[in-house]
């Protein structure tokens, strides 16, 4: 499976819908499902749920997973493991982009919002294992990229863990110029 994929201005639309991007986290964290399981999962009909199923797969961001199942029941997997966005080519941040950008943004608070509620609830040995630390240094655009491609650099050499006490953990990477700021000010 490819480790992850920039998707172009018609994916970036489709996943702009939060539905399509919640199918896509559950099924790269919990592994392939049929549309009737996900319906289940997001409180969705069937038939919608099909039809957001067959969206992602338009564009690549999941596949069908022949291994599995029968002609009555389809199983879906992720193509991959991560999505990226890249502005570079274009230069600009399009309403496509803002758009799947914002939806990301809430996933992410909501699931930060989740992680918080249940942290008293973990076994004593995960609740100090997270952060949600925040920095602020003042940078060059170079600087900002060489920091960006580092800790990208980072969280990609770390692998996966077979031990028994090993469990799925989110990283998270924000980072963005601190909104407010006035450009072009003299």
């Amino acid at each position: 499976m490819p480790s992850s994929i920039t998707p172009d201005i018609a994916g970036l639309r489709a996943l702009s819908h939060p539905v399509r991007l919640r199918m896509l986290a559950l099924l790269r964290g919990e592994g392939p499902a049929t549309a009737t399981t996900l319906a289940q999962r997001l409180d969705l009909n069937t038939g919608a749920t099909s039809y957001h199923l067959r969206q992602l797969a338009q564009h690549g961001f999941i596949e069908e997973d022949t291994e599995r199942g029968n002609a009555r029941d389809r199983w879906w997997r992720a193509a991959h493991e991560s999505t990226r966005t890249d502005f570079r080519e274009s230069g600009t941040v399009d309403s496509d982009v803002e758009a799947y950008l914002t939806t990301v943004a809430l996933m992410y608070a909501d699931r930060m919002r989740a992680a918080v509620a249940e942290m008293a609830f973990l076994p004593q040995e995960w609740r100090s294992s997270g952060t949600l630390s925040d920095w602020e240094v003042r940078l060059t655009p170079a600087q900002a990229e060489a920091l960006l491609r580092s800790l990208v650099t980072t969280i990609e050499a770390t692998e996966d863990s077979d031990a028994d006490d090993a469990a799925p953990f989110v990283v998270n990477l924000n980072a963005f110029v601190r909104p407010g700021q006035q450009w072009g000010a003299s």
